[in-house]
């Protein structure tokens, strides 16, 4: 299988495609086709393991991959040792047809370990199978879980090495704390001024620099990355969405065909992009609803065909959503345009104005399928409260904002299509906003407030969140994100 610029200007395979990270033109990896599953697929991976749907999934868009090297991968990836369940990716029933999908079981408490726990496997093999012998630089920008997520893959990983940029005060104290504390002596950590839109175009710059390339290259290395736009990171999200229909199936809350709706908090669109392409393979989901926060482009967006960026910008409590420029985005418009020239002229709106408007074609196909809601701080609070107090069901203000919206969703269109709602992070890194939306006001100090939450609910702290007590932290600097090229550089010397 070979992929596609979403600008059209490259063609690449899967190895060559995830070891580069971004396309030439600026624009993202992705499969030329998408590939049907049998209509027994489903059933036949019911009574599978997590590990094994992996590899079932993964492997129609890794043809130069073996069985046996994925199994590996994936026996690694998502074992005992990283996963504190062997189910990695649970479906709890909240009522009689809303359903959480947890995605926060692995070593950073938070979903990115789903997909960031195998792109380390999969980057060292395709660097393997292209023959590349330089060592790779894996350039990140983070809303708050990329970044630990993608440290702990790629520590002491042989042939690389990776520097993560966040946001300076944008992020939660637990999420900070787990990234300037990371263990490893290929990693590197890095605040910038600014919000997470800063970073990542910081990042994408950094890709788009042919000086900075040339430089690299004098001293053996090349970029890549591990954000979302890496088609390697994107592949094994589409996992999840197939395996939570799986478990739905295998404990009898629906039918082989019906189906389901997904709401998804996202800020980026990597995780959603994930469930529509879980679609587009045969899963029957009926509705995509885009959960956002005060930060509501894209229900803007999914609402009126215009992504308008020229908007006030909000730090709130679900820091992993504050974003304005939401990079996946960019697939979902080739699969609506199948035009990579249309998608090229949106990006150069976008670039020049802040703005762009699709067509009335794509528009429509867009409703067609997905809906939007969004809520602010007050309201994401509200529904932490309220889920626990009906349901005994503690969340984090990521999950919370997707309850909310599923509820507004359902108020207002009466479809009460069995539901998943996605679950990004523990409640236990974001400690404050919870025990806030508790109605907790006097809250202790530091990593006591784990302990605190814990008392106050009765539910056990991760242990990964536990064990950064005694920690030091490694990193402290910060820069302007003009000044990102001397960090990559002063990290490669």
């Amino acid at each position: 299988m070979y992929y596609l610029s979403t600008r059209g200007n490259q063609r690449l395979t899967a190895a060559e495609a995830i070891t580069q990270g971004l396309a030439r033109d600026g624009g993202l990896m992705t499969p030329e086709v998408f590939m049907k599953m049998s209509p027994s697929a489903l059933d036949t991976m019911k009574d599978m393991s997590y590990p094994q749907r992996a590899v079932y999934v993964m492997s129609t868009f890794l043809d130069e991959f073996s069985t046996a090297e994925l199994n590996d991968f994936a026996k690694k990836a998502y074992g005992p040792d990283k996963f504190d369940t062997p189910l990695v990716a649970p479906v709890c029933r909240v009522d009689d047809n809303t359903y959480c999908l947890e995605l926060w079981h692995g070593p950073t408490c938070a979903f990115k370990d789903m997909a960031l726990q195998m792109l380390p496997h999969l980057l060292t093999a395709s660097l393997k199978k292209i023959g590349e012998r330089k060592k790779v630089c894996i350039l990140v920008a983070t809303s708050g879980d990329t970044g630990k997520g993608a440290l702990e893959g790629f520590k002491d990983v042989p042939q690389t090495k990776i520097l993560v940029f966040y946001p300076k005060d944008g992020v939660s104290a637990v999420q900070e704390l787990q990234m300037v504390t990371q263990e490893g002596e290929n990693v590197g950590v890095c605040a910038v001024k600014g919000n997470f839109d800063d970073a990542q175009t910081g990042v994408k710059m950094l890709f788009s620099d042919e000086a900075l390339r040339e430089q690299l290259a004098k001293r053996r290395y090349f970029l890549s990355s591990a954000n979302s736009i890496n088609w390697g990171r994107v592949l094994p999200q589409i996992v999840y969405y197939v395996s939570a229909y799986c478990d739905l199936l295998k404990g009898e809350a629906i039918r082989p065909g019906d189906p389901v709706n997904v709401c998804v908090p996202t800020g980026n669109f990597g995780n959603i992009l994930a469930a529509y392409y879980a679609k587009a393979m045969g899963v029957p989901i009926h509705k995509f609803i885009c959960a956002s926060n005060a930060n509501n482009v894209l229900t803007e967006f999914i609402q009126t065909g215009v992504y308008d960026k020229n908007r006030p910008f909000y730090n709130t409590i679900s820091p992993s959503m504050d974003i304005l420029v939401s990079s996946n985005l960019e697939r979902l418009l080739l699969a609506l345009t199948m035009n990579p020239a249309e998608v090229a002229g949106y990006m150069a709106d976008l670039a020049a104005t802040g703005r762009y408007q699709v067509s009335e074609k794509v528009l429509k196909k867009l409703q067609s399928q997905f809906a939007a809601g969004f809520c602010d701080d007050e309201q994401t609070k509200a529904q932490i409260f309220k889920t626990w107090k009906e349901h005994g069901y503690l969340i984090d203000p990521h999950t919370a904002v997707a309850f909310h919206v599923l509820d507004e969703y359902r108020a207002k269109t009466g479809d009460m299509t069995p539901a998943i709602a996605v679950s990004t992070a523990s409640p236990f890194k974001f400690c404050s906003a919870v025990l806030d939306a508790l109605g907790i006001r006097d809250k202790k100090p530091g990593l006591d407030i784990l302990d605190q939450l814990s008392e106050v609910t009765g539910c056990p702290i991760p242990a990964p969140l536990a064990g950064l007590r005694g920690k030091t932290p490694r990193f402290k600097t910060w820069v302007e994100k003009e000044d990102m090229v001397e960090q990559v550089l002063e990290m490669l010397n």
